[in-house]
């Protein structure tokens, strides 16, 4: 079963269509590179929870959007070759040094999959 690394974030909205620019090269580097999959989605319903919420999860301000995003791999194993060689890509620089949300409230983790249909 695939290993898969989720992502959540929150864009602002007057930045959207840069990170939609971002998020197209990212899916070309990341499927050259090995990876499976490659899913970017805008938050649609997605209500503000009194507890917990994906907006809450990534402190969502009134002019951002949330995006979850997720890649998936053939294995751990891969994902890590996946990544390292991902990282070195010359292409995604300009976004790394000048990412178009805040890194500080991305949240992301890499999951083992036990269910696949």
């Amino acid at each position: 079963m695939p290993y898969v690394d989720g992502f959540l974030l929150a864009v602002p909205k007057d930045k959207l269509e840069e990170y939609k620019e971002m998020a197209k090269l990212g899916s070309t580097v990341w499927m050259e590179h090995g990876a499976l999959s490659y899913v970017e989605a805008l938050a649609d319903d997605v209500p503000y929870g009194e507890l917990t919420s994906f907006p809450r999860a990534v402190q969502a301000k009134d002019d951002e959007i949330v995006v979850f995003s997720y890649i998936t791999y053939e294995s751990r194993e891969s994902r890590d070759a996946v990544m390292a060689k991902v990282m070195a890509d010359e292409r995604l620089k300009q976004f790394m040094e000048n990412m178009p949300f805040d890194g500080k409230r991305m949240i992301w983790g890499g999951f083992k999959s036990f269910v696949e249909r």
